[in-house]
């Protein structure tokens, strides 16, 4: 197992070289869509008569758990580093547009791409039980914005529409992840839980993720306050992260939610209470490094998945007709959240737009996917989650910066009416 992650870390810093020197596209999309090419290649050299690569590359990354290593793992890291820029005072100016789409939004979401899809399947002559295509619709909704906070900002979007879209990232895949197990279960039980278990099920999971990330956060403040070292510092950040998302497991709450809450605290009390200027900026290239390397990982591993993905040229036509549906529902449930909104008034004009366009799918949809049970349906969902990830990343992340520009001019505008 070493060796495969000294050889994919080698092979994720070329494919990073190779964007940043020849190709130019955002780091995370460049290094995805070069993973991708590189994956194309190989198949096009097995349909030559030479799969001996491809089958040894594929034989390499079966043996990478992505639902483990994702969830687990990566997405804690991810999670922690990306709430400790997060400045907790923007967050609760609007944290009514924000809680709205990480909960109402993605039950919205949720329940309108199942239902829809239900349909295409139909129409298409797919046979697939609801309840699958609602599993469906609860792993495919959470955002993934990572590739495209750096196109917002240069595309000028406006504090608010950054604000909103980083913090309803940060906390809806973790409702999503509760959503999903609550349906997973059905099918496991073979029976539905109560309103009552369901609620509960949901505060455990929710509610004890956001305590149990609120005491292990105020734990590392606190003993980040009592010394002034800061190699020990970003020890102890380090820490909090690796214990809290395996003690958040075994306690059966969200570890992604824990993460966020740990990385508010230690990002808004601890960078201003507790470090000096040296250990914030020591403490800030540490997990800015951290960011950067496991998301051009992650991101490399999407691409690489094609050879061990089954799919076929009907699921790229469904999903395709699915990734409309995706957008549709992602619109109708960000409009109430909006209009319903305290500040909406003073939001910027396209706001929904912004937001419905801005919501990229990306690894954590593929890592629920691949924990389904095996069946033909997961096989389907699988082959479908993938293309519209992929699809999301390369049609929405790379014009994102020309709606936000035709939206707003380019600068960041705070208007006084709403489209």
């Amino acid at each position: 197992m070493l060796e495969l992650a000294a050889a994919f870390i080698c092979f994720t810093s070329l494919l990073t070289y190779l964007n940043y020197r020849f190709v130019g596209l955002p780091p995370t999309i460049g290094v995805m869509v070069i993973a991708l090419i590189f994956s194309v290649g190989l198949q096009s050299l097995s349909w030559l008569g030479f799969p001996g690569l491809e089958h040894r590359i594929g034989e390499l990354l079966g043996q990478i758990d992505f639902n483990d290593l994702l969830m687990n793992w990566m997405l804690g890291f991810l999670l922690f580093a990306g709430a400790l820029h997060v400045n907790l005072k923007d967050l609760r100016d609007y944290k009514w547009a924000i809680g709205g789409l990480a909960t109402l939004g993605v039950i919205i979401s949720t329940v309108l791409i199942g239902y829809l899809s239900h349909w295409i399947f139909g129409w298409l002559g797919w046979h697939v039980d609801l309840l699958y295509c609602l599993i469906f619709g609860a792993l495919i909704s959470p955002t993934d914005p990572i590739a495209v906070l750096g196109i917002l900002r240069s595309a000028g979007a406006p504090k608010s529409l950054e604000t909103t879209i980083v913090g309803e990232a940060l906390f809806n895949d973790g409702v999503a992840v509760v959503v999903y197990s609550v349906l997973l279960g059905v099918i496991q039980l073979g029976e539905a839980p109560t309103v009552n278990a369901a609620l509960w099920l949901f505060l455990e999971e929710a509610g004890g993720g956001i305590l149990f990330g609120l005491l292990i956060g105020f734990i590392c403040y606190w003993l980040m306050l009592s010394i002034e070292q800061h190699q020990i510092e970003v020890m102890l950040s380090l820490a909090l992260v690796i214990g809290g998302s395996t003690l958040a497991s075994h306690l059966h709450v969200s570890g992604p939610i824990a993460m966020v809450v740990a990385g508010l605290i230690i990002g808004n009390l601890g960078r201003t209470k507790a470090m000096n200027d040296f250990t914030r900026r020591y403490l800030d290239g540490f997990w800015e490094l951290i960011d950067e390397i496991l998301n051009a990982l992650l991101f490399a591993l999407i691409g690489m998945e094609l050879l061990v993905l089954p799919f076929s040229w009907a699921h790229l036509g469904a999903a395709l007709l699915v990734t409309l549906a995706i957008l549709f529902a992602r619109w109708i449930s960000v409009v109430p959240v909006v209009l319903l909104s305290p500040h909406w008034r003073n939001m910027t004009r396209g706001t929904a737009r912004i937001l419905t366009w801005g919501a990229l799918r990306g690894g954590v949809s593929v890592a629920l996917a691949l924990s389904l049970p095996a069946g033909p349906e997961r096989d389907l969902i699988l082959a479908l989650t993938y293309i519209v990830v992929l699809v999301s990343i390369l049609g929405q992340g790379l014009t994102i910066g020309r709606v936000v520009r035709s939206v707003t001019g380019g600068t960041p505008t705070a208007r006084e009416d709403h489209a």
